[in-house]
């Protein structure tokens, strides 16, 4: 994936994640759609491990709030922050709200979709915590639905490591 082509300085939230380009050069990557109202949102405390575990090693999460499947997510960038700071104690970057199907998702989201098939091909995302895991070269290399936990997909990490 290009990441020049995206506009990060859009998709940082208005409660403090920033990220550019030039910050995910050369990192694994695993970008996550995310909802603080949702079945899966203890999955937060799993990826935070994952994120401290392999940081220094050049990974890095990427949390993607978003409120399609159903209104799982309806807060602000603030809200979002301080809901996954204060009961998750999430340190990764958790950016703007997005939208991760139809015709108004995110670009981002669109080349993830089209790189990685899913449940039912290259189709939508069918549930919050969806995952992408990227190379350091910007290739996606797999996606895994909402029911994978962050702790069951560590050892793909590894690899890329």
């Amino acid at each position: 994936m290009d990441f020049k082509k995206y506009d990060w300085k859009q998709l940082a939230s208005s409660a403090g994640s920033t990220i550019s380009e030039e910050d995910l050069k050369g990192k694994v990557l695993l970008i996550v759609n995310v909802a603080s109202k949702c079945g899966f949102t203890p999955q937060y405390k799993g990826l935070q491990a994952l994120y401290e575990k392999y940081r220094e090693r050049g990974f890095l999460i990427l949390g993607f709030p978003c409120n399609q499947f159903g209104s799982q997510e309806p807060g602000g960038d603030q809200e979002i922050a301080s809901f996954c700071q204060n009961d998750y104690q999430v340190s990764f970057p958790v950016m703007t709200k997005v939208k991760v199907n139809g015709g108004e998702s995110h670009p981002l989201y669109k080349d993830l979709k089209a790189e990685t098939p899913g449940f039912m091909g290259k189709g939508p995302i069918l549930w919050n915590f969806t995952k992408f895991l990227v190379d350091r070269d910007g290739n996606v290399v797999d996606r895994f639905a909402p029911t994978r936990t962050p702790e069951s997909i560590a050892n793909e990490i590894e690899k890329l490591l």
